[in-house]
């Protein structure tokens, strides 16, 4: 789908807000600059969060407590290997009561479990917006974007 400019990427973040299901794990796939940050920031905004959001980079997780799940926002971009994954204690979070949400997760290839949702985003032309693309891998990532469709 066609993301003409922020407003749309905010607004497709609050419409998958709708959709989330604790358990979920999504990946966010794209460039520096698509748009992944922005994304959660419409999303968090959907689940009432009010505070300032901004991209893990350098803390490598925020975690935000909303309605009925925790969530947790994970920035892998700084990793060099895999293993770093593993060091950090991260796994836990992945399970039934939370949400995460993952940025560069290939740093972490072959440590990370299986996602729901893939999310790329994608810089179309200078200027000219993002295209989204969502994909599925679950059953629960199945019904996911199954809501999303029907508007949650």
């Amino acid at each position: 789908m066609h993301l003409p400019d922020e407003a749309a990427t905010l607004a497709l973040g609050a419409r998958l807000a709708r959709a989330l299901q604790p358990g979920l794990y999504i990946e966010l796939l794209g460039d520096l600059g698509a748009g992944k940050t922005t994304l959660v920031r419409g999303l968090l905004r959907a689940l009432g969060y009010q505070g300032r959001v901004k991209s893990p980079t350098f803390t490598l997780l925020e975690h935000y407590s909303v309605l009925r799940f925790n969530l947790y926002h994970f920035d892998l971009y700084r990793f060099e290997d895999p293993e770093e994954w593993l060091d950090a204690g991260f796994r836990e979070h992945f399970n039934r009561d939370s949400v995460c949400l993952v940025e560069w997760p290939q740093k972490a290839a072959g440590c990370l479990p299986r996602a729901d949702v893939t999310v790329r985003l994608a810089i179309v032309d200078q200027g000219a917006g993002r295209q989204a693309t969502l994909l599925p891998h679950t059953p629960s990532g199945k019904q996911c974007l199954a809501m999303l469709a029907t508007g949650g």
